[in-house]
């Protein structure tokens, strides 16, 4: 595994821990059809942090574990600052490390 993959797998197990430690991970897992969404984030089935859990989370450490491509970009902040501000519990960390992630890709895409 590669710098790039360790430095995303710590990532995406930080995001994890601290979705975990707000409260906002669930145990049961929207329906499969939620997440089917073609509708970016899937905003119009899960709520931000749903998706984050269930979609990017796994597709990413699919990426770590099996080396399959990694997206080329991600803008995921400008909307995690929008829902979370919505959010009663502090989600300063969580945006940092959202942002850490879009830096992270967004630096890998344009070829490391």
């Amino acid at each position: 595994m590669d710098r790039f993959a360790h430095q995303l797998a710590d990532l995406l197990l930080e995001i994890e821990a601290e979705l975990r430690r707000l409260a906002l991970w669930e145990s049961v897992p929207p329906p499969p059809e939620a997440l089917q969404s073609l509708v970016p984030f899937c905003h119009d089935t899960l709520r931000l942090e749903q998706w984050l859990q269930w979609v990017l989370l796994p597709k990413m450490k699919r990426v770590v574990e099996q080396g399959v491509d990694c997206p080329s970009s991600s803008e995921i902040m400008p909307l995690a600052e929008y829902r979370f501000a919505q959010l009663p519990q502090p989600t300063a960390r969580l945006l940092r490390l959202i942002e850490q992630f879009d830096t992270q890709i967004n630096r890998e895409g344009l070829g490391g």
